[in-house]
Parts: C-alpha cells; sequence; structure tokens
C-alpha cells in the first residue's frame, strides 16, 4: 500500500469511526450530563483481562522495564524533563481539538497559546515557560469527548501492550492515534525514534508509582480501579461527582447511632 492508500485508509478509517459513535450520541447528546459510569464501570471480563495483565507484565519485566530503568538512572533528570515537556506540547493538539468538540472554547484558547508559546520560546516544547506565563496545562482525548457526549462507558478491558482502558475509551484508540501530529511526519525513521522514546519515557515515568502497585494485595485491582478514577477526574475537569457508595458505611453508621 503506498502513502496515499494508506493516508485514504486512515481518512475513511475515522470517517466510519464517527459515524459508528455518532449514531450512539449525536450532536444533541453534547449538552446532556456526561456518562458517571466511569468509575464503576463492570468487569465482567476479568478473567481474560487478568490474563492479558498477566502476559502484559511479562513482557513488560523482560523489555521496557529494565530499559526504562536505565534511562531514568543514566539521563540526567533535565535531559529526561525536557522528554517529557517536548511530547507534552506535541500533545497539545489533540487537547484542543477535543476541547473544541466539548464545547470548551475558553480551555482550547488558552491551550492554543500554551502550544504557541512552548514550540517557539520554550524550543520546540522543550521547556514550558506557558506555565510560568499562567496558562494552564489541560488533558483531553477523544475518549472524554465521547464521554461528554453521553457515551457510556462500557465494560473495562485490559488490551494486550496498551493496559487498562473502558470499552469507550478502547473504541477512541485510533482517533486519538490519528490525531497524533508524528503518525503524519513524512521522516519514518525520525518518527518511530520518536514514538520509542515517548514510550519509554511514560514508561520511566511511571516507575514511582510500581512498588505500591506490586506491594498491594491485588496489583490488577489497584491497576483497574487507579485508571477507573483517573479517567473519571479527567471527564469532570479535577471535579468528579460523589458517589453514594463512597458515603454508605457514614450512612448506617449515623442510623446505628
Amino acid at each position: 500500500m503506498n502513502k496515499h492508500s494508506w493516508r485514504a485508509a486512515q481518512i475513511l478509517l475515522v470517517i466510519v469511526m464517527s459515524i459508528i459513535l455518532g449514531a450512539c450520541a449525536g450532536p444533541e447528546s453534547v449538552a446532556k450530563e456526561k456518562d458517571t459510569s466511569v468509575h464503576f464501570a463492570a468487569d465482567p471480563w476479568e478473567p481474560l483481562n487478568r490474563g492479558i495483565d498477566a502476559v502484559n507484565r511479562g513482557l513488560d519485566n523482560v523489555t521496557l522495564k529494565p530499559v526504562a530503568r536505565g534511562y531514568r538512572k543514566y539521563l540526567p533528570a533535565f535531559v529526561r524533563r525536557g522528554a517529557t515537556n517536548f511530547f507534552s506540547n506535541l500533545r497539545t493538539p489533540l487537547t484542543i481539538i477535543n476541547e473544541i468538540l466539548q464545547g470548551k472554547g475558553r480551555a482550547a484558547f488558552s491551550d492554543t497559546g500554551r502550544l504557541l508559546l512552548n514550540s517557539t520560546v520554550g524550543i520546540g516544547g522543550l521547556f514550558d515557560p506557558a506555565t510560568s506565563a499562567g496558562l494552564e496545562k489541560h488533558k483531553e482525548d477523544f475518549g472524554q469527548t465521547l464521554a461528554t457526549w453521553g457515551v457510556p462507558s462500557g465494560p473495562f478491558v485490559m488490551i494486550p501492550l496498551l493496559g487498562p482502558r473502558t470499552l469507550r475509551d478502547a473504541l477512541a484508540i485510533p482517533l486519538n492515534i490519528f490525531a497524533d501530529p508524528l503518525l503524519h511526519y513524512e521522516n519514518a525513521s525520525a518518527r518511530d525514534k520518536l514514538w520509542a522514546l515517548q514510550v519509554l519515557d511514560a514508561r520511566a515515568r511511571f516507575l514511582s508509582v510500581e512498588n505500591m502497585i506490586d506491594d498491594s494485595y491485588d496489583p490488577y485491582v489497584t491497576v483497574r480501579d487507579a485508571y477507573l478514577q483517573n479517567r473519571e477526574y479527567l471527564i469532570y475537569d479535577g471535579d468528579p461527582p460523589e458517589h453514594e457508595d463512597e458515603y454508605l458505611d457514614e450512612f448506617l453508621e449515623e442510623e446505628v447511632n
């Protein structure tokens, strides 16, 4: 398949995904209340998910994890911080697109300013002068947009190599990939190296919480619940709703007393 055919296939995929997702949540549903089920996403495929999680962990232990440890150990902190800033800045167009789709005009304007400032004064995003200038950093993707449009989270799924997702977030993966500026970079060799560095940088940052997960009673449940809670936090822009079960014990105690 030549380059133009591949690009046409990508566009077709986005169109098909848009039609499928549009059938679930049309434009009129944008104003509806956000889906509140992510925190309680069912896990009917738990046995399969646990198996995939075990395979993912096994592969990670003999491949990415040792390299990430070396990356963190031998590269100076300022170099790693520059890489993190660069990839965060590279992700900003994805955030801006989804802010527009969610009707967050002010946030989209702010993040456009972040992108321009960090890409110029910040030398291609290696530095983050936008934060010092008071431009708040946001993080949006197509999974969050679908939640805003009222698409249910669906069951929790563990994806080979990619890790935890809800079914809604899994369906949004092709759209997130298509919106990645690296995908459209013509130099394949440089693009692949940047992708590899991006994965390595993300894995190295995850090392700081790994011991807590490994020491937990059930690492699978810890990862699942942490993912779902983080997604809910992002969907509700840092202000998730209170859930009745979180206060059930307190309620029962008050009733007894």
